[in-house]
């Protein structure tokens, strides 16, 4: 597994920070020690689809439950635990269907309300390039994105949490997203 995961992982657990992480087939299928040491530190471990595919353009309900459910039946298969009813859409493209799609599949649909361009690992922006544009999008209720693989992310990480916790944020998990 990258290094940035764990090391994210790891400050998160020295802070005692909550993450949901949304994994994918891939994850699931190799990282299994990784994935119960993650759901003992407290995180929850969401779907983001099988092969990350653009879910947008699938229009039958049975085949996009059926991605979904490819990821629940390897997660269970090598952690022996069901993996939380979260689903992230990749690159947060959706349709309307695909909204209804989940929730009939017993998904809740999770999107964001903060984020950089953090995907590419050969393209990572510099830290404090990143750090400047995470604490310039904050707001009340902030959902944060960071892809764990993320060099930059492992590297700013601690410094941003310390900096969120000193400007009085509270950190809270995918649950409390969705209380009705």
């Amino acid at each position: 597994m990258n290094e940035n995961v764990i090391a994210i992982k790891d400050i998160q657990k020295k802070q005692k920070v909550p993450a949901a992480f949304f994994i994918l087939g891939h994850v699931a299928k190799t990282e299994s020690t990784l994935l119960k040491e993650m759901v003992t530190d407290g995180h929850t471990i969401c779907n983001h689809t099988y092969s990350h595919k653009d879910m947008s353009k699938i229009k039958d309900e049975t085949t996009f439950l059926n991605e979904l459910a490819r990821l629940e039946q390897e997660y269970k298969k090598t952690t022996g635990y069901d993996i939380s009813k979260y689903y992230r859409p990749p690159a947060g493209q959706f349709s309307k269907e695909n909204l209804q799609f989940a929730k009939n599949g017993g998904y809740t649909t999770v999107f964001w309300s903060v984020a950089y361009a953090d995907w590419d690992n050969n393209r990572q922006p510099n830290e404090k390039v990143a750090l400047a544009k995470l604490m310039g999008r904050l707001h009340n209720g902030a959902v944060i994105l960071l892809h764990p693989t993320s060099k930059t992310n492992a590297a700013i990480l601690e410094t941003f949490i310390q900096n969120l916790k000193a400007d009085g944020y509270r950190f809270g998990d995918v649950h409390e997203l969705t209380i009705k």
